[in-house]
């Protein structure tokens, strides 16, 4: 961290205490109050550590108010339309645009190490066939602290480099045969002639009994949704992942965590309560309707996949997520399908309303990205652990950068206290 450049005064009670003051490279000047329990015996109160910066990070800058996601420096929609998933993995991990040299390692290294233990292959059968495939994930990813051994010690630089990849590798694995269990099909192996995309979609598509080929413009569409998932700052399962890092945990258990985390339907659910609203509005004929609702103050209905928390102007992303799926809705089409053209139709009259280009309500990468995994034939199951797989990347950059950090101490927040104060025990014959 640089040395601070100002200092911000704190007065309580008459007394005044200098707090250190940081000024990042991009965003919001940072107050440094570690040192102000110790000197003025108070805590600051923050729920949701919404103003609370908890690190200092090289890897993703948001703007919310102006539409804004860089990692490592660079826009999320030039990556998105120049780019694909693995080398933005390589930015996150490494910090830089790889040479042509240098990318080709690292997608052979990815792509050769996408198998996993065979013996792996009983955790998914000891889970019943209707488990989501959430709950799943969260416990092979977990277990394979039991089988790779070798990759556990995160004193060990190399150690790090080997749990990085194999979590990158693995994950489209664990995530495509999740789904197949819950379906009551054959696992299908990884095939080193197929990219990273195409080969999550051979996996969770393709049957031994007959021939699946990839379809170029479905494996750019979920390699897109997979770049503009990658990573997102110091999010929910973010925070998480660096939190149980903070305590030495193994990396599987760390990323696991995160997972879990991102379960939550207010994180990583958003997508698939967006199509959950198309089927509660049901047809095109029903929009006008649910659109008075979303209108309308004293209706708790929501439009879900509409406007950003972080987002108040625009959501970068969405802008190349809709461009993939107008590609794959060509490509597929909706007329056999009444969410699909529900969708589109709700897009279409929601972007020529006044209201929502008042309230900056635009569809957001959330809606769009719901919209091709329904089209490509996902449960709306499958959509949270899609995200998972996605932001492995982000998750296994931010813990390493964590681990090299030399301020890293174990996470302990703080408490505003509204409990009982000291009372004596009651025996339980007198109370």
């Amino acid at each position: 961290m640089a040395e601070p450049t100002k200092t911000a005064t704190l007065t309580i009670d008459g007394t005044s205490y200098d707090l250190p003051v940081h000024s990042p490279t991009a965003g919001p000047d940072v107050i440094d109050i570690r040192k102000l329990y110790g000197s003025a015996g108070v805590f600051t109160y923050d729920p949701g550590f919404t103003s609370t910066a908890s690190c200092d990070s090289t890897i993703t800058f948001i703007d919310g108010d102006e539409g804004v996601l860089l990692h490592r420096g660079y826009p999320i929609d030039q990556l998105a339309a120049k780019s694909h998933y693995l080398e933005v993995c390589f930015l996150l991990l490494y910090g830089y645009l790889p040479k042509a040299e240098e990318l080709e390692n690292f997608e052979n290294t990815i792509t050769r190490h996408t198998m996993i233990h065979e013996q792996m292959h009983n955790f998914f059968r000891g889970f019943r066939r209707d488990a989501h495939p959430m709950a799943t994930m969260v416990g092979v990813v977990g277990a394979m602290s039991a089988f790779y051994h070798d990759s556990t010690d995160i004193a060990d630089p190399r150690q790090r480099e080997i749990a990085s990849h194999r979590l990158i590798a693995k994950m489209p694995t664990i995530a495509a045969m999740a789904y197949k269990y819950s379906i009551g099909q054959p696992f299908v192996y990884p095939r080193n002639d197929l990219d990273y995309a195409a080969n999550f979609l051979h996996m969770c598509f393709a049957v031994p009994a007959e021939e699946y080929h990839v379809n170029p413009i479905l494996s750019r569409a979920m390699d897109r949704i997979f770049t503009l998932h990658a990573d997102h700052e110091q999010n929910a399962s973010t925070s998480t992942v660096r939190l149980a890092s903070s305590s030495g945990a193994n990396p599987f258990a760390c990323i696991a965590a995160g997972i879990a985390c991102l379960w939550g339907p207010a994180h990583g659910g958003a997508n698939q309560a967006c199509l959950e609203m198309l089927k509660e509005i049901g047809s095109p004929d029903r929009i006008p309707e649910f659109i008075a609702r979303a209108k309308d103050k004293n209706d708790p209905f929501r439009l879900m996949g509409f406007g950003h928390r972080v987002y108040k102007n625009f959501d970068p992303r969405a802008t190349v997520m809709k461009q993939s799926a107008d590609e794959v809705l060509d490509l597929l089409g909706v007329e056999n399908n009444p969410i699909l053209a529900t969708a589109k139709e709700l897009e279409k009259q929601a972007l020529a309303d006044p209201y929502f280009a008042e309230k900056k309500l635009f569809p957001n990468v959330d809606f769009y990205s719901g919209i091709i995994l329904e089209a490509m034939g996902f449960p709306t199951s499958m959509f949270t652990p899609i995200f998972a797989l996605s932001r492995t990347v982000g998750w296994v950059s931010q813990w390493k950068e964590q681990l090299n950090d030399p301020q890293m101490k174990i996470g302990r927040p703080r408490q505003l206290y509204m409990g009982e104060t000291l009372r004596d025990y009651v025996d339980i014959e007198n109370r």
